[in-house]
């Protein structure tokens, strides 16, 4: 069989890892805009400590690993990390949250294990799901949208709730459950999911009230990626497919005590995960349809423990789980060898 490859020089693609970290940055855009319009300065607060603690320990672990410093800086990896990991966290989470959460993700998670390309775990995962089991008080104190609550703060309110406390006066009035956890909490309580919708003005006609909206910010962000080929399909569409699919044969089982599909794709972090999250390169499986295992084992997992375990949102423990799994998927599901199985 006679190959058609042009002869040399080849021209480089111009993909480069600071190139792919910069526009996963500009995809995030929207989706961090729409989220600032329902839920305050707090998130671009949380942002920016993400951001100066996480190039502050990249910058300490390459020092003391005896690594150039400013060309890992520079590939961006680090501030991607710190911005997923700000957006997973409650918008007036206390600055040690943040930092503490940044730290881990980029001295355990990632340098420990040798820096960009080979840890095994999304670092920025990793660090919520510290936090989430170490301050769980801290972690399920979400500040209501911004028009449930007649006290909403500025960038400097925001600010010294941040980084002075709150007061149990000021946590009452803008503090409240997500959506997520509303739903759970209440259908405990013998209440149907109708009731809980309809009575409760954390939600919309369509999900949790601004949550909808960041998804879908979020889903059009994915989209940009994709287009641009940053990231390939087959993770997203088996992780939402995987979610629709199940929370929808549930739905027709009984609407009575589990959520419709649009409660689920448009809720939590359910299109943050699926594109900026689960498509991690490093942690994720390598092979296209290993990516489609992967992704549908992200789904069942976000499904499963939404419904029927402990933590509302579950996209950072069902990557994490599928994390571990993503190298025994590699082991069996491998790309077939150029050529194999060509007729000659």
């Amino acid at each position: 069989m006679e190959f058609k490859t042009p002869t040399s020089p080849h021209i480089h693609s111009g993909a480069s890892v600071s190139r792919v970290m910069l526009l996963v940055v500009a995809a995030a855009i929207p989706g961090i805009a729409v989220y600032v319009g329902f839920f305050g300065w707090g998130v671009v607060i949380n942002i920016m400590l993400a951001l100066i603690t996480a190039l502050a320990c990249e910058a300490g672990m390459l020092l003391i690993r005896k690594r150039p410093v400013l060309p890992f800086l520079a590939d961006g990896s680090a501030v991607v990390t710190a911005i997923l990991l700000a957006l997973a966290l409650p918008a007036i989470a206390p600055w040690w949250i943040v930092v503490i959460g940044a730290a881990f993700a980029i001295i355990i998670a990632k340098q420990l294990y040798g820096g960009l390309g080979y840890n095994p775990f999304n670092p920025a995962m990793a660090g919520y799901v510290m936090l989430l089991v170490s301050f769980p008080i801290e972690m399920t104190r979400w500040q209501a949208p911004l028009s449930q609550t007649d006290l909403a703060p500025g960038f400097f309110d925001s600010w010294n709730i941040i980084f002075s406390g709150l007061s149990d006066k000021i946590t009452d009035a803008i503090s409240m459950a997500t959506p997520l956890d509303t739903l759970k909490t209440e259908l405990r309580l013998d209440q149907n999911i109708d009731q809980i919708i309809t009575g409760n003005p954390l939600f919309s006609n369509l999900a949790g009230l601004g949550w909808e909206w960041i998804n879908i910010a979020f889903l059009v962000g994915g989209l940009f990626l994709l287009y641009k080929r940053i990231i390939s399909w087959h993770i997203p569409v088996a992780m939402l497919a995987t979610i629709a699919l199940l929370s929808g044969m549930f739905y027709i089982i009984d609407p009575n005590q589990f959520s419709s599909p649009t409660i689920h794709l448009l809720s939590g972090a359910t299109m943050l995960g699926a594109f900026f999250i689960a498509t991690d390169p490093v942690s994720a499986a390598t092979s296209n349809p290993g990516r489609i295992v992967y992704g549908i084992g992200i789904g069942v997992f976000t499904y499963v423990i939404r419904t029927w375990g402990g933590y509302p949102d579950a996209i950072a423990f069902s990557v994490l789980l599928m994390n571990m799994v993503a190298p025994t998927i590699d082991y069996y599901i491998k790309p077939r060898v150029f050529g194999h199985g060509q007729k000659k």
